[in-house]
């Protein structure tokens, strides 16, 4: 679990690098190539018709183009957020094999493992699920921002205050995607039987890479960030509520609790009858 946070996060921070890196070339109905013709192209395609469907706005394009692209991975999103619900019910037993096996030597943590595969198999949880939506959206934001930079009546485009091509000279996009990353984390977090410093890495750390890569890139994709972010709390709240799993779980212990007494209670009662 640790290590697939700390690579969704290293993750992000390398988006930056890579985006910078990408090929500016001008890309047309001429352009070759199964990454330029058929989705770079295809993506600023779909940005212009949703543009001029609604009003005629490069910034309203793309956030349409968001929405729809949200939607479309809805299902996975959910997938994810199920596996992350089964995770976090199985946290005291998976608690307890790691205090089983704490030995630090390759046979034990060799035991360790497939123990950990054993209780993930029996229970239908697959540990790498919460990577899939990171490892789908990747390409989209690259394939978002070369649609942008090398259309020029993309990059050229305004919306609000800004140039699409350039980034946000008020950083405002950029903190609001920050913000909405800090809530998606936080309401994600929050609903974790046990908290540790993994969590605050993850709660603080993704959106303050977030806010410096917005920053540094076109404002265009601080609209995606921040509309993508902004969906995904609404979905957090409907799909794994963490103010309602908390309820459930507090509800769910206080009646483990009040059984144990009655079992208390009963024990007692026989102990006197003798």
């Amino acid at each position: 679990m640790k290590h697939k946070k700390l690579f969704g996060t290293a993750g992000m921070g390398a988006l930056l690098l890579l985006l910078a890196g990408c090929s500016t070339k001008p890309v047309t109905a001429n352009s070759t190539g199964i990454w330029d013709h058929y989705i770079i192209w295809n993506f600023s395609r779909a940005i212009i018709w949703l543009s001029n469907l609604f009003g005629g706005s490069f910034g309203v394009g793309i956030i349409v183009f968001t929405i729809i692209i949200r939607i479309i991975i809805l299902p996975l999103m959910q997938y994810q957020m199920n596996s992350s619900r089964k995770m976090m019910d199985l946290q005291p037993e998976m608690k307890a094999i790691q205090a089983k096996y704490s030995s630090k030597d390759m046979e034990t943590q060799q035991k360790l493992q497939a123990e950990m595969s054993k209780l993930y198999s029996e229970n239908g949880v697959h540990p790498f699920a919460s990577m899939l939506p990171l490892i789908v959206q990747m390409p989209v934001l690259i394939a978002l921002y070369q649609g942008i930079q090398r259309t020029s009546a993309l990059r050229a485009g305004t919306f609000l205050w800004m140039q699409l091509g350039k980034p946000d000279p008020y950083f405002i996009l950029p903190i609001l995607a920050a913000i909405f990353t800090w809530a998606t984390s936080k309401l994600t977090t929050m609903s974790q039987v046990q908290q540790n410093g993994m969590n605050t890495v993850m709660v603080w750390g993704m959106p303050i890479i977030i806010l410096f890569t917005a920053i540094n890139l076109p404002s265009a994709l601080a609209v995606y960030w921040v509309i993508t972010n902004a969906f995904s709390v609404g979905q957090t709240m409907l799909l794994m509520n963490p103010f309602k799993i908390r309820a459930e779980r507090a509800e769910k212990e206080a009646a483990q609790r009040a059984i144990q007494r009655k079992v208390a209670k009963a024990k007692r009662g026989k102990k006197r009858k003798r």
